[in-house]
């Protein structure tokens, strides 16, 4: 006789262990979940942080599904992510390999990733119960070091890879092969390969267009191109890229500012989208350029300062309410 018994619904609770205000939150998360008939896990968000390689050593050898945490699976109804944008990022490799969706909670500073904040807490857990809310999916990428056939180190990326010279900033020769294209060469100080969402990070700072996220599409830009010709690169992401390092020395490659290992000029980086996007908890319409303008000052109108009085006369007042273009 089957059984009339549903099982209980289970959320995740990812948690920046280092920061006591995370800490407290996430204990009033769980007992108010826990009383909700919900069965709580959780675990910190250092799982999804994996560091920087040895050089000498295959770290990631085993694939970039090892950051998934115990007991996380598909039949989990969300994870709840507290912490800044740094933790977000740990949480997207922790998530996605298993398309568990995540609500962001920002208990950080900027915050450009997050989708509540602790001020609303109490209406965000009352939507949780409630089941009103919606996924948004974000491209994620795959980036593996290889040499040969041999995979040496591999992780899932939300924002981007940026392949560099370490310590000192100097100039670098990258060969770059996109998909069934021609290779180019690029020389700069290194080169950004970013997602739509890591668009508006580094690669924004190195001078990349700012991409909406719903578009399928890869970002390389250089950093401090050698060549007025060199300039950011926006193209399908159903073309894998590959880079070869065209300098007799070691490289530094970083991902998402927390993972990283050094690629040896025998080496080759090979960055693809991954089959398993991230998939974001949304409470409300998720406006982009509001989020831009919000977070960055995106298209905030110009606004005249005070008169300092060292205009002249007849100056004073353009630029006024009636006065556009």
């Amino acid at each position: 006789m089957a059984s009339c018994l549903q099982s209980v619904p289970r959320v995740g609770l990812i948690v920046n262990d280092g920061k006591p205000l995370a800490l407290a939150t996430a204990e009033a998360i769980e007992a108010s979940l826990t009383a909700s008939g919900f069965e709580v896990l959780r675990v910190s968000s250092s799982g999804g942080v994996v560091g920087f390689a040895n050089p000498d050593q295959h770290l990631r050898a085993r694939g970039y599904a090892a950051c998934v945490p115990a007991g996380f699976d598909g039949d989990m109804t969300m994870a709840l992510v507290l912490g800044g944008d740094g933790t977000v990022l740990s949480a997207a490799r922790q998530t996605a390999p298993v398309g568990v969706p995540i609500l962001t909670i920002n208990t950080g500073h900027l915050g450009f990733l997050a989708e509540a904040y602790l001020q609303d807490l109490d209406e965000v857990l009352s939507r949780v119960v409630a089941g009103r809310w919606s996924i948004e999916e974000r491209s994620m990428l795959v980036v593996t070091v290889l040499r040969g056939e041999q995979r040496r180190w591999e992780v899932l990326c939300l924002n981007e890879m940026a392949l560099h010279r370490e310590p000192l900033t100097s100039m670098c020769h990258f060969e770059i092969a996109i998909g069934r294209h021609a290779p180019v060469d690029i020389a700069a100080d290194g080169v950004i390969l970013s997602s739509p969402t890591g668009s508006t990070a580094y690669a924004l700072s190195a001078g990349g267009p700012v991409i909406t996220p719903d578009c399928p599409v890869l970002q390389l830009t250089p950093i401090a191109a050698h060549s007025l010709a060199s300039r950011a690169l926006v193209f399908s992401d159903r073309e894998p890229v590959t880079v070869f390092p065209a300098t007799p020395e070691r490289l530094m490659m970083v991902v998402d500012g927390s993972a990283g290992c050094y690629v040896w000029p025998e080496d080759r980086v090979l960055i693809r989208r991954s089959d398993h996007p991230v998939r974001f908890v949304r409470l409300a319409d998720h406006e982009f350029f509001q989020v831009l303008r919000n977070k960055l000052g995106w298209g905030l109108p110009h606004v005249a300062k005070p008169g300092n009085g060292l205009d002249p006369p007849e100056m004073a007042g353009r630029g006024g309410a009636g006065e556009g273009r």
